[in-house]
């Protein structure tokens, strides 16, 4: 346990609680950032002329040690843990002076903040790894004819091109999502110390500078009592989890054979431990429960800080391990999907029957009334409707259907008089002939899909290519940092 804050106001924490407040276990993900942020703030100070280039070259050659610090179980977070690697290896007379002019409550803030970053830039990499591997199966698929539905009731064909570009988008706006995070989360709170700032004169957008962050979080009582970025974080994580869970229930509906579009790999599947015949999808079916932790978090870093009083508190310790933990429950799904879409068995067959059994052209029969007969469309509506009920009452299928049942089920219906050519029932028999009708920007025909895909191809080079901006930003301020602790260690050789 860390003596550094006592002896002063206080006499010794007891041990059984200073483990129930310790942070230490889930700090290791911070050391990086904190030994990062001393550099960038001693740096500062020895610009500053806050202390000495004697003193301050101790203190960094003590923290370019502290890199390789392995976090003490019974210290009470990394902050102090590396004060007193600092302390033990400087000296208290250098050593003593590396907490000038800041607080944990700006540092650890900072530290979260720099360690988002990266973890940010490595999901915004996952996402666009799976968006690739979607937007290659769908090229594969572009005339791959698949039922779909509504209230999972069989309702129109479209191709599993046209299906899998709707969570090619999703995932867009996921990415999109994250990018905006992304500005916010990298902006500085180092220098608003506890909640006051400092009389020294230090220079906040200095450390900014060198730790890579594109501004300041400006007000010092909002730069150390907000965790909104956090809550922003999860809530996009909901997001990107609830779009993962409905692509995994999709496929576990369709890799049943009773629907027979899909068929998963036998690595990526399980079977039962009494039914030799089993083929469980059970992969797909963790991804889907996982989702509810991600929202489970959202909900408990809400509810720790919807009623807190404002500047730093201590509850905040307990919402940041959340965060973490749905980065990785995100990614890990994430990770899945990248690795199970390239061998995805795609095995949608002939879906004529099907489509006649139920009835799925019957909109674009409602339609044919309307361009081709003049038909209002209720009454079209109404009509087909009636045909429908009639060849299901008959056992009979579109492919029974002739004129003089449709110009019945006008005339009873509506009182229309209809007679309609032989072929325009014919065209109904050909799932594909439907799909490729639908030919508006953002239908499923094929060659309107083809379109989209090579967009939404451009799209996803458009992410990574602002993904390796950003990781050249945070790598131009590392060496910047870098290059300036070796300036200042080298004039004390």
């Amino acid at each position: 346990m860390s003596k550094i804050l006592h002896g002063g106001r206080l006499g010794s924490m007891r041990v059984d609680v200073a483990k129930f407040t310790s942070s230490i276990e889930d700090d290791a993900r911070l050391l990086n950032a904190v030994v990062a942020i001393n550099k960038a703030h001693v740096a500062m100070l020895i610009e500053q002329k806050i202390v000495s280039k004697k003193d301050g070259a101790a203190l960094l050659a003590a923290l370019e040690k502290a890199s390789d610090l392995t976090l003490d179980p019974s210290m009470e977070d990394v902050h102090r843990a590396v004060e007193e690697a600092v302390l033990k290896e400087a000296g208290s007379e250098a050593g003593g002076n590396l907490h000038i002019a800041k607080s944990r409550n700006d540092q650890v803030a900072t530290a979260i903040r720099m360690r988002l970053r990266e973890e940010l830039l490595s999901l915004l990499r996952s996402l666009t790894h799976v968006q690739g591997h979607l937007v290659e199966v769908a090229e594969e698929n572009l005339k791959t004819v698949i039922l779909e539905y509504t209230h999972l009731q069989p309702a129109q064909p479209v191709t599993f091109a046209h299906y899998l570009l709707s969570y090619v988008d999703a995932l867009e706006r996921d990415a999109q999502r994250i990018q905006n995070d992304y500005t916010r989360v990298n902006l500085c709170p180092l220098g608003a110390g506890a909640l006051a700032t400092t009389s020294f004169p230090i220079n906040r957008n200095r450390t900014a500078e060198l730790l890579g962050f594109n501004g300041l979080v400006e007000n010092s009582l909002d730069a150390v009592g907000s965790r909104d970025f956090i809550a922003e974080t999860i809530a996009d994580l909901t997001l990107i989890a609830v779009n993962l869970s409905r692509l995994a229930e999709d496929f576990i509906i369709w890799s049943s054979p009773d629907f027979g579009v899909v068929e998963l790999p036998d690595e990526f599947a399980s079977t039962s431990s009494i039914m030799p015949q089993k083929k469980n999808p059970e992969l797909l079916e963790v991804i889907r429960a996982r989702a509810s932790d991600i929202l489970a978090n959202f909900v408990a870093v809400t509810a720790a800080v919807k009623s807190l009083p404002s500047t730093y508190n201590l509850d905040f310790q307990e919402v940041t391990p959340k965060l973490w933990k749905s980065l990785d429950s995100v990614r890990a799904s994430l990770d899945m999907f990248h690795k199970l879409m390239p061998k995805l068995k795609v095995t949608a067959s002939d879906v004529s029957d099907k489509a006649l059994k139920n009835f799925v052209a019957a909109t674009e029969l409602a339609n044919i009334l309307v361009r081709k007969y003049n038909v209002p469309f209720r009454s079209a509506h109404k009509i087909v409707g009636a045909l429908v009920k009639l060849l299901i009452d008959t056992k009979l299928t579109f492919a029974d259907a002739t004129p003089e049942m449709l110009q019945k089920a006008a005339q009873e219906t509506t009182g229309i008089t209809l007679t309609v050519e032989p072929e325009d029932i014919a065209a109904l028999a050909d799932p594909l002939k439907l799909v490729e009708s639908c030919n508006v920007k953002g239908g499923p025909a094929p060659v309107e899909v083809k379109r989209a895909l090579c967009e939404r191809e451009k799209r996803v080079l458009c992410t990574k290519s602002n993904i390796s901006e950003m990781d050249k930003e945070l790598e131009e301020a590392e060496n910047k940092l870098d290059s300036l602790v070796q300036q200042f260690a080298s004039e004390f050789r």
